[in-house]
């Protein structure tokens, strides 16, 4: 591919990752581009130059292609920037969300470094298993926690700093469209730094749809709570703390899970079962299965993607499904502690959804609701480390932790002779 053609793609993928290409139909080519080019804006930037350079340097010169890495290196400046901005924006969101103060109830102040751009790590982003051996991870691979092969297993990260009892315990659900995705495969990053800081990390597989129709998704995943809950114990895990995470696909299950405790119609067999969970942080996830919110692409989506392929049923003949399905008409006042991760120029989910779903729990929940929409972000930005995940970890941090340190104060206030 010539100079000239190069730069023509790169300038494409430029201007779709700033102004992602509108449409649903439009919206899967828009966030794999978008997505790959955001997140991946500093190396891509280093490359446009270094090509514009070795070009210009040559003894035939093209000023057009040299016109568009100008502008290219423009536009991917423009993204390194706003990725940069979301340590302020999730910043801005915790103090929104939990008071000024929260920073106060952390075991330490964040520092300047602990602020500051990660650009190390960023430099070979897919280097998962060098960052586990650095951090000390030990990760227990393939435990099963339900009786369906390979989609009921789990893993289990822990750290040379876990301590032999009383850890916090995080569970992960993957995404895919509840139809692909594996354990392994996502929430690596978070996972990763929160092992490393002692907490117990859990990444579990579900049944996956169509050969395995809703509700089969949220069933495993209740019962991979239970499993936690009887079992964490033996890695140093307290099964009276779990706070859960997950994107997309994973996002509404970790949301679904999180207002739903106990819910019979989601625990067959187990019903007795405790599946209460102590606090949610769902990325980029979808609350309305059933077009309740009235956006157009929450009705698109159900009838064209969740009816045929994940719920084998047609909404128009019986919606009731689809309606229990959904965080947003499932939230109480005892719904736990959220912290809810959109980004806004998600063009797989509406971020419209998520502002329905925080406008839902804080009308209604006693609890408390952070929400940071970030600027920029498609969807799975989290997937590898890049600028912005960095920091979206850090903050999730400190999130867990302000919570963690505050749920232990409460139970130690519990059961102080009064």
């Amino acid at each position: 591919m010539g100079f000239v053609r190069r730069q023509v793609v790169t300038a494409a993928l430029t201007a779709n990752a700033i102004r992602p290409i509108p449409g649903f139909r439009a919206g899967i080519p828009a966030f794999f581009a978008g997505w790959l080019t955001g997140e991946l804006a500093p190396h891509l930037l280093g490359l446009t130059a270094a090509d514009a350079a070795a070009h210009a340097t040559g003894r035939r010169r093209d000023w057009r292609g040299l016109a568009l890495a100008g502008a290219s290196a423009a536009g991917l400046a423009h993204l390194v920037n706003q990725s940069r901005r979301a340590v302020t924006e999730a910043e801005d969101a915790l103090v929104e969300g939990l008071g000024v103060d929260y920073v106060e109830q952390l075991d330490a102040k964040p520092t300047p470094a602990e602020l500051a751009t990660p650009w190390r790590r960023l430099a070979n982003p897919f280097a998962f298993r060098r960052a586990a051996r650095r951090a000390g991870l030990e990760v227990h691979r393939n435990i099963a926690f339900a009786p369906y092969g390979r989609r009921g297993l789990l893993d289990i990260y822990t750290s040379e700093v876990t301590p032999a009892a009383g850890a916090p315990v995080l569970l992960q659900v993957h995404g895919g469209g509840w139809s692909i995705g594996n354990k392994d495969q996502q929430g690596l990053p978070l996972m990763q730094h929160m092992a490393a800081k002692g907490w117990v990390c859990v990444a579990i597989n579900y049944r996956l749809a169509p050969r395995n129709p809703w509700p089969a998704q949220i069933v495993d995943v209740k019962a991979a709570i239970a499993w936690i809950k009887e079992n964490i114990a033996e890695y140093g895990g307290d099964p009276s703390y779990i706070a859960i995470t997950g994107g997309s696909a994973g996002g509404h299950l970790t949301a679904l899970a999180a207002v739903t405790p106990n819910a019979p119609e989601f625990q067959p067999g187990f019903e007795a079962a405790d599946t209460t969970l102590q606090v949610a942080v769902p990325y980029y996830g979808v609350y309305d299965m059933a077009g309740a919110s009235g956006l157009p692409t929450s009705e698109l989506m159900r009838d064209r993607f969740l009816g045929p392929i994940v719920f084998k049923r047609n909404p128009a003949d019986d919606l009731e499904p689809f309606e229990q399905a959904s965080p947003l008409l499932r939230v109480t006042a005892d719904a736990p502690d959220f912290f809810v991760i959109h980004g806004s120029q998600d063009t797989l989910v509406d971020p419209g959804q998520a502002r329905a779903f925080v406008a839902a729990l804080r009308a209604i929940s006693k609890r408390s609701v952070t929400y940071a929409e970030l600027p920029g972000a498609q969807h799975a930005f989290d997937i590898f480390p890049s600028i912005r995940s960095q920091h979206l970890v850090r903050a999730t941090d400190r999130f867990l932790h302000w919570h963690w340190n505050g749920w232990r104060r409460e139970q130690d206030q519990s059961v102080q002779p009064s």
